[in-house]
């Protein structure tokens, strides 16, 4: 199943409410998500692979292109698709109908997940279902929150009805296939997009230096050591991740170190340094360090 819509629909929001649990990071910037991420749902009767994807918007090249064709790829690798979008939207702009036109073009069962439905008065639900009904044949409409968790069990039911029978693709235990450096990588990163402005989200990775669990099964919970760098395309933008005194960044790592313990269940000991690399959101060697091509 593909998650996919315009950015900041809550495509993330809904993959951990599926899960149960947090996979994906989210924040209140569009395209905080910028890979395809995997999270598998498995229950006694179905098993159920979600890829949440970057959302659909026009690129103009170097690490936007990148993520657009992870969505896209996402789209050609899924046996159906659902397509969010808000409740709150007032009107179907060009953007949305061109991210329409592009699951459309994958030839896919797509369900209508209208998301955010808690900040709907229910009167205005239905004039909203009747403005997208006939813009493409849905496979099925589902309004829910999937921030509040309305509906959306009754969403998953829906889509395993539209499984393929088969054997299951992934151990009962298994619930994603990202490593658990990468899952804190991310956990970082999503510090970085809530405590710093808009300009420099846009321009940041994180890259995983050391990742050391050697001490994980000591004591009662264990410790992992991790150091990671930040990655930014300009001394302005260091300047800003750093903060006074060095504050903002010692806020990130402390936040990102909490998010971390409760993941791996181990006292966390991390390391944040920041690097300037000009330019590296569009060029192929820029976006390889950085782990997004290849």
């Amino acid at each position: 199943m593909a998650i996919v819509g315009r950015p900041n629909v809550g495509k993330s929001t809904l993959l951990n409410r599926l899960l149960g649990q947090k996979l994906a990071i989210v924040s209140p910037k569009p395209q905080t998500t910028r890979g395809r991420i995997l999270g598998v749902v498995t229950r006694p009767d179905a098993q159920v692979a979600f890829l949440d994807t970057p959302g659909l918007h026009t690129a103009k090249g170097g690490l936007n292109q990148r993520m657009v064709e992870q969505a896209q790829k996402a789209l050609a690798d899924a046996d159906v698709a659902l397509f969010l979008i808000e409740a709150g939207s007032p009107a179907i702009d060009a953007a949305t109908r061109k991210a329409l036109e592009q699951v459309k073009g994958a030839g896919k069962p797509v369900f209508l997940v209208i998301n955010k439905i808690d900040l709907l008065p229910r009167a205005r639900l239905l004039p909203l279902i009747d403005r997208w009904k006939d813009l493409h044949g849905w496979a099925e409409i589902y309004p829910l929150s999937a921030l509040k968790g309305e509906n959306v069990a009754g969403l998953l039911d829906a889509l395993v009805a539209r499984l393929p029978e088969g054997p299951a693709l992934f151990p009962p235990e298994q619930w994603t296939d990202l490593r658990e450096r990468d899952l804190c990588a991310e956990l970082i990163r999503e510090q970085l997009l809530r405590q710093t402005g808009q300009e420099v989200p846009y321009s940041a990775a994180v890259l995983v230096d050391r990742f050391d669990e050697s001490r994980r099964e000591e004591g009662a919970r264990g410790l992992v050591r991790m150091s990671a760098t930040v990655l930014v395309e300009r001394e302005s933008q260091k300047a800003i991740v750093i903060g006074k005194g060095g504050m903002r960044l010692k806020e990130i790592g402390t936040r990102a170190r909490k998010e971390m313990e409760r993941l791996l269940q181990a006292k966390v000991y991390l390391e944040l340094f920041v690097r300037v690399e000009p330019g590296w959101t569009r060029s192929a060697k820029g976006l390889r360090r950085a782990g997004y091509e290849g």
